[in-house]
């Protein structure tokens, strides 16, 4: 197994820590940073996820960087990602900081393209991300991480900035889904 395959593989690893402390009962107080106070809890999930979610960079440029590109690769990548995400989302809709039908919005989308993926795979495709998918991935990475950190930055001058990224993360998502589904439409078209 090759060092990017390695690198995923340690995200999907990450997941699990970061449930426990998003989810299990620690009582590690509040801090307060740039005038919010939030949870540690949630400071320390939130660099977690926020490391984890760095991590999808760097496995991918080493692999493209280094000529290490393996279907294994294109695989796991991406499932990855969708763990890690879907992982997020949930935790903050238990958290009651992400309303829940955008996160179902969300959510479905990754199982559509899933299976898409999957029936593709049939016939000996394997579908990389394109760029609207990176896209969405970044926009949900950088919603999360906002809602994560209690929108801190922002909250100074009243912007709900994280609820407004998880609005643009949730068009790119639908786009970017029916872009999958447009362009490759053929594959149920020709379908007995």
């Amino acid at each position: 197994m090759n060092i990017p395959n390695k690198i995923t593989i340690s995200r999907i690893f990450l997941i699990p820590v970061f449930l426990v402390v998003m989810l299990y009962p620690f009582d590690w107080g509040n801090m307060i940073l740039l005038g919010a106070e939030m949870p540690v809890t949630h400071f320390v999930g939130a660099l977690i996820f926020i490391f984890a979610s760095t991590t999808d960079w760097v496995d991918g440029y080493y692999a493209r960087k280094y000529n290490l590109v393996t279907n294994l690769g294109k695989f796991l990548d991406p499932l990855a990602d969708k763990l890690l995400v879907a992982s997020a989302l949930i935790v903050l809709v238990d958290l009651q900081m992400a309303a829940s039908w955008i996160v179902i919005i969300i959510i479905f989308r990754e199982f559509a393209v899933t299976g898409l993926r999957a029936i593709l795979a049939e016939g000996g495709e394997v579908v990389a991300a394109n760029m609207l998918g990176k896209i969405k991935t970044w926009a949900q990475i950088i919603a999360i991480s906002a809602l994560l950190l209690h929108n801190i930055i922002f909250e100074m001058v009243s912007i709900p900035f994280d609820d407004l990224a998880l609005w643009v993360a949730m068009i790119f998502t639908v786009w970017s889904g029916w872009d999958y589904f447009i362009k490759n439409k053929a594959v149920f078209t020709s379908s007995k």
